[in-house]
């Protein structure tokens, strides 16, 4: 991941449009980029690590004839570091098909062990594409000897579709190919693609920004959906080869609002990025009954891991609240785990057993506080484990075993779908240390597996509030003190809930564990002061009960966080209502409605939300 680009036409030129819609994507952040076009029968491509302007200036000055497509790409990292090699787009082995795609190719391995006698340039996933693309247009010419020689376009459509159907994970493709070199292209599943419809041209992008500066007019390619592309026509196929018929739309977006996916702004783009953020990171990781485990990406071996005598986590921020989360669930799990702040770690004299595994999070991998803790505990002879979304970061060279989210790249400030996603991650983690360690029946892990893979749909449906919650801030945006509760698991939600408030509409708010409310909290509860409870079902239910009528006891407004459970159970001012879900799960969709309050809030009160002052996004400084 991150952007992709592609031109066919003749009214501008196609290095113009294809650069242009870079600098259109960058605010979807990246490490490298490249460009290919078909210029005079020949294929011309060009990619640098780093920023579109260095790409430009490669190109700048070069004359090109007859260019009649091209395709480009920013990349973000997920397969092999930041590097020119690594970079989109990629090559077959005679240079003559070219690929760039968004999205993780789940059984590239597989795939790339079938593709014998091929050279591989790269250590990327995408790679497999191109390569496999070429066996199947040279099976398929060795099958027609030659018969459709005046018929490429067919045949490479059908080689295309070969190859589709082998892929398993997600994906955003384009491709070009110099012997068919009017045309583009374009597949999606689980990773967006846009293509925008022109006279006597048309565009595909990541998202409309791609192409907004020449046409308003679109099609939103939906999953397992084939796009054929030349400068007059578009048309779309499913898997099996069949047309399907498409609505074409026009936005009405402006640049600004078209890089924001149409939303005001990124904040509220990457809360509803949360379902695709959090499958991603399960990815590969979690499958279907059957195989449930994590896939060894980090090479951490079974008999490590049945040797670490705890978990110790250190993190930062929203980082230390999924943490805190995480702890809950270790030991949920069977196995002994603690959680610091990484800022206060190295202030404690340190107790941190050798034989402890120490889990780093940071979704930047360069918070400095987090690096330093890291550092504490590699000189203190503990194995790391770093949790980010940025590969070739700090963290993840200092680390013994890494483990990304596949997130994409966050712009807001205030994170969000970083915490879910480290949540999926930590999910993951809880699910294969506790098999391999024989706290876990086989049962028991399927079901926890199915239940896992389930809750990105959870997710989604959790969005559907979003609607009532900008109501229900309209209400409060006027009060300037608010209190978060929640008991055990849902204790570091509550604090998460309360940073986000805070972060980003510079309100006072505190998250405090319910229990603690008679220890002090309560004395600052006023009439009419709102008190947002998370009271979802959960062993601990009659307790977080009383904590709400001792609210409502004193003037305060509760609003609660429940389900359709638990709603029947409490008594409230205000509902808001998440699905159900067995209780070490429920901090996935109790924290949506959340950050939406937060969002909301800060809209209603006009602050600058996706930069909230004195605040940076990567703190990089102790």
């Amino acid at each position: 991941m991150c952007g992709i680009v592609g031109y066919v036409g003749d009214k501008h030129k196609a290095q113009d449009v294809l650069l242009k819609g870079l600098k259109m994507l960058e605010y979807r952040g990246y490490d490298s980029c490249g460009v290919a076009m078909i210029a005079d029968d020949e294929v011309f491509l060009e990619r640098v690590e780093g920023r579109v302007s260095a790409l430009e200036k490669k190109i700048s000055g070069k004359k090109f004839n007859n260019i009649l497509n091209g395709i480009a790409h920013t990349r973000w990292a997920t397969h092999g570091l930041p590097s020119e090699a690594n970079a989109h787009p990629h090559t077959d082995c005679d240079g003559d098909i070219v690929v760039v795609h968004n999205g993780i190719i789940e059984n590239y391995i597989e795939l790339k062990e079938g593709l014998k006698g091929h050279t591989f340039k790269s250590e990327t996933d995408t790679e497999v594409i191109v390569h496999l693309i070429e066996e199947n247009v040279k099976k398929l010419m060795k099958k027609d000897m030659g018969k459709r020689s005046e018929m490429l376009e067919p045949l490479f459509f059908e080689a295309f579709l070969n190859t589709l159907r082998k892929l398993k994970g997600s994906f955003a493709i384009a491709v070009i190919w110099k012997k068919a070199p009017g045309m583009i292209l374009a597949a999606r599943r689980f990773s967006p693609l846009v293509i925008g419809k022109g006279e006597g041209e048309n565009f595909l992008a990541s998202d409309v920004a791609g192409f907004i500066e020449w046409t308003k007019n679109v099609y939103f390619v939906d999953d397992n959906e084939v796009v054929f592309l030349d400068k007059n026509n578009v048309a779309f196929f499913n898997l099996d080869g069949k047309k399907i018929n498409k609505e074409l739309k026009t936005v009405n977006w402006d640049i600004k609002m078209a890089e924001k996916g149409g939303y005001k702004h990124f904040m509220l783009k990457e809360i509803f990025e949360q379902e695709m953020g959090f499958e991603n990171t399960l990815m590969g990781r979690v499958l279907p009954v059957g195989k449930y485990i994590l896939g060894n990406e980090m090479n951490l071996k079974e008999d490590d891991i049945k040797k670490f005598s705890m978990i110790n986590f250190v993190a930062c921020g929203t980082a230390y609240h999924a943490a805190y989360i995480g702890r809950y669930l270790f030991e949920r799990m069977g196995m002994r785990a603690d959680v610091d702040l990484a800022s206060e770690f190295s202030s404690r004299s340190l107790v941190v057993d050798k034989n402890s595994l120490v889990v780093a999070i940071s979704q930047s991998g360069e918070t400095a506080d987090t690096i330093d803790a890291l550092r504490i505990a590699k000189k203190n002879g503990n194995k790391i484990l770093a949790i980010t979304n940025t590969l070739g970061s700090t963290i993840t060279r200092e680390a013994d075993y890494v483990m990304y989210t596949h997130c994409g790249p966050e712009i807001a400030v205030a994170s969000t779908k970083a915490f879910t996603s480290q949540l999926a991650a930590l999910y993951v983690l809880a699910l294969s240390f506790s098999y391999i360690r024989g706290n876990l029946l086989i049962t028991k892990a399927r079901e926890f597996a199915e239940e896992l893979l389930s809750l990105a749909k959870l997710i989604k449906e959790s969005l559907e509030i979003n609607d009532y919650v900008e109501e229900l801030a309209d209400k409060f945006s006027a009060q300037d003190d608010y209190l978060f509760i929640g008991r055990g698991i849902n204790y570091p939600v509550a604090l998460e809930g309360a940073l986000k408030l805070k972060e980003i509409s510079y309100l006072h708010a505190e998250g405090y564990a319910a229990g603690e409310m008679k220890h002090g909290p309560i004395a600052i509860i006023t009439n009419g002061m709102p008190v947002i409870v998370i009271a979802t079902s959960s062993s601990d239910i009659d307790l977080v009960r009383g904590n709400i009528e001792e609210t409502r006891a004193r003037g305060g407004v509760v609003v609660a966080v429940v389900d359709k459970n638990s709603k029947q159970k409490i008594r409230a001012d205000y509902y808001l209502e998440v699905p159900y879900a067995s209780e070490c799960f429920m901090p996935v969709l109790n924290i949506i409605p959340l950050q939406l309050f937060a969002y909301w809030t800060a809209v209603r009160r006009g602050t600058d939300i996706d930069k909230p002052r004195n605040l940076a996004k990567s703190v990089t400084v102790k």
